[in-house]
């Protein structure tokens, strides 16, 4: 009876020390993939902005689009300022730079993402309207409507959004100061879950519709051009439109369906939260786009 005893807490103690090191290997795992995807956006994004502000320096002018990228470089480059913490965090595994700066951070990443997604849409459908000659050049006649224009969205994001993340975020649980990027406690409310299914089906809803208006337009422009498509500038200015929407399908997509997954199995197993993590760390990659624009030459 002894030996069972014996016999019985050696397989609890073996499976014990058994969940202990895969949970070890999965966070080591998870911590390499999240320090690659980061160095890998800070190092191109940096680039990318660098380079696109030396064009950018260079252009006279202020055509809607120009103005779209310039408020890309401040976006991103807001968030690679950033990133650094948030690679000491991985690296160390305790965050050193207390709770208020971790809650930015944090939330810089999200702030970041959907600002992104917001000046993707509103050059899109900018250039959609050239396009379809509802008017001729939406250009900006005086600097200052460009600027006007920008700074709305800039106010509307400091008097909103950051001050409802910077006191609601993190809110509902007690949090410990050396762990980051841990806010998963607010998905149990009601009202967060409510805002994010919210946010889900519009990103989602916004996406199909840019890639099918998209597509529309290439076959249009494919049918007027049939025979000298490749050397028309107009098809290759439609095609560079569909880098922003490849960036929003490969970037900011796959985090938000996986969020509606998450969402609803937030206390099944701490794994998901991990994964929530990595898909999250994928939109950091769109800081790419300046590098990908300077690269080809839009």
């Amino acid at each position: 009876n002894m030996h069972e005893e014996d016999f019985r807490t050696m397989i609890e103690e073996n499976r014990n020390s058994t969940d202990d090191s895969c949970a070890f290997t999965h966070s080591n795992i998870m911590s390499a993939i999240l320090i690659t995807i980061y160095s890998i956006a800070l190092a191109g994004g940096g680039i990318g902005a660098i380079m696109m502000s030396f064009v950018l320096v260079k252009m006279n002018t202020l055509s809607v689009t120009t103005t779209a990228i310039v408020n890309l470089v401040v976006v991103h480059s807001l968030l690679l300022f950033t990133v650094p913490f948030r690679l000491h965090y991985y690296i160390k595994r305790t965050w050193i730079f207390k709770m208020p700066f971790c809650k930015m951070v944090s939330a810089m990443v999200h702030i970041h993402m959907y600002l992104t997604f917001l000046f993707y849409v509103i050059t899109l459908v900018i250039r959609w309207l050239i396009f379809f000659q509802w008017k001729d050049k939406v250009e900006f006649y005086r600097k200052l409507h460009a600027i006007a224009a920008s700074a709305a969205v800039w106010v509307f994001v400091m008097v909103f959004v950051v001050p409802v993340l910077y006191f609601e975020y993190g809110r509902s649980g007690s949090y410990n100061d050396t762990i980051c990027f841990k806010f998963q406690e607010e998905l149990q409310q009601e009202s967060v879950k409510a805002l994010n299914y919210t946010i889900i089906v519009a990103v989602a809803c916004v996406t199909c519709v840019l890639l099918g208006l998209q597509i529309f337009i290439l076959v249009k422009v494919s049918r007027k051009f049939s025979t000298s498509l490749w050397s028309h500038q107009e098809f290759w200015a439609q095609v560079k439109n569909l880098i922003f929407i490849c960036v929003i399908i490969i970037c900011f997509l796959p985090y938000h369906l996986f969020r509606a997954y998450y969402i609803q199995h937030v206390k099944d197993t701490e794994l998901l939260e991990s994964y929530n993590e990595v898909f999250l760390s994928l939109t950091a990659l769109s800081c790419l786009d300046l590098l990908s624009f300077v690269l080809s030459g839009s």
